[in-house]
């Protein structure tokens, strides 16, 4: 009996070291043994402080002097080299931008353009995605696989072909430049929201749809009640990246938008516009004001952002 618990204490002692091998085994840049020394944990902090501060300085440097360029003088705006700070403070400079270049209708355009495109964006991209995941047709993954490669292609080389088929849409000849669908049915095409729906429906369980199959579903059906209340966390993801690109873009309104209607434009085409014939600091007060929503948005949702992106990345 004691052989045989001996037996079995070294057999569960061989077992421990098994299981712990591969955390010990773990390579990082920094080994734990170095960390447990108090020079190794010096060099550790204050290495990684130094990181931390750089990469803050090179992300937040760009807005700290977009807020402050608004709160200076023209003359102090425009000096080379830049001043670190306002030396006479002009806060009355906001409210002169937000009236003289109207950034009121200006943010409302884009909205509208922005919350059309996401509407698009989530009736045909989780159709586009739910086929590709759940329906698989013939040729599915061919589809798939042209699709993923349109990535490939700067975006700039697909504005000329864009123009062309929004200047005269196929089969039914419709010219849809000046309008908001120029803004609108492009975005639709959009490969990227595509596989992010499909990795995320191909991490449903199969379970769920052959029970609701059994049970008489639609497909429809099983798309709207039982897909889509799962795929909440990737949908806000989604819906993020379409308004955040439509917010940014400047290019594409500026070519379908600028000239066909004055009253419509985009808040950066508008921005531009003004740049002629506005003093630059409202030019920059009025850009500070506009990177306003988009920030904002993005420190309400950034966990949203990034649970949407893990999520369906592991199965059990």
């Amino acid at each position: 009996m004691a052989g045989l618990a001996t037996a079995t204490t070294r057999a569960a002692a061989r077992a421990d070291r098994r299981r712990q091998a591969p955390a010990a085994s773990t390579r990082t840049l920094i080994s734990s043994a170095q960390l447990s020394r108090r020079r190794g944990r010096i060099t550790y902090r204050v290495v990684l402080t130094l990181v931390i501060v750089v990469f803050t300085l090179v992300f937040i440097g760009p807005l700290y002097f977009l807020f402050t360029d608004g709160l200076k003088s023209t003359a102090e705006s425009i000096a080379t080299p830049p001043t670190l700070y306002p030396h006479h403070l002009h806060p009355a400079t906001y409210v002169q931008a937000y009236n003289r270049l109207d950034v009121a209708k200006l943010l409302w355009n884009t909205l509208y353009y922005a919350f059309g495109a996401l509407a698009f964006q989530l009736v045909f991209d989780v159709a586009a995605a739910y086929a590709l995941s759940k329906l698989r047709p013939v040729l599915g993954g061919v589809i798939f696989f042209l699709m993923l490669a349109t990535l490939m292609i700067p975006a700039t080389v697909l504005v000329v072909p864009q123009y062309v088929t929004v200047a005269s849409l196929p089969i039914v000849h419709l010219n849809l430049i000046g309008s908001p669908e120029a803004i609108w049915l492009p975005s639709v095409a959009n490969a990227f929201n595509i596989f992010l729906l499909k990795r995320f429906f191909d991490s449903i369980p199969a379970d769920y749809i052959e029970a609701a199959q059994i049970d008489g579903a639609s497909r429809l059906a099983i798309l709207w009640r039982i897909v889509l209340p799962i795929s909440r966390p990737i949908i806000a993801v989604v819906s993020i990246f379409s308004l955040v690109a439509v917010w940014k873009d400047f290019l594409w309104p500026l070519l379908v938008e600028y000239g066909y209607s004055p009253t419509r434009e985009s808040l950066n085409v508008g921005i531009w516009q003004a740049s002629a014939t506005t003093p630059q600091n409202l030019i920059i007060a009025a850009s500070a004001m506009a990177a306003i929503p988009t920030i904002v948005f993005f420190l309400i949702f950034q966990r949203n952002i990034m649970a949407g992106l893990t999520a369906g990345g592991i199965r059990g």
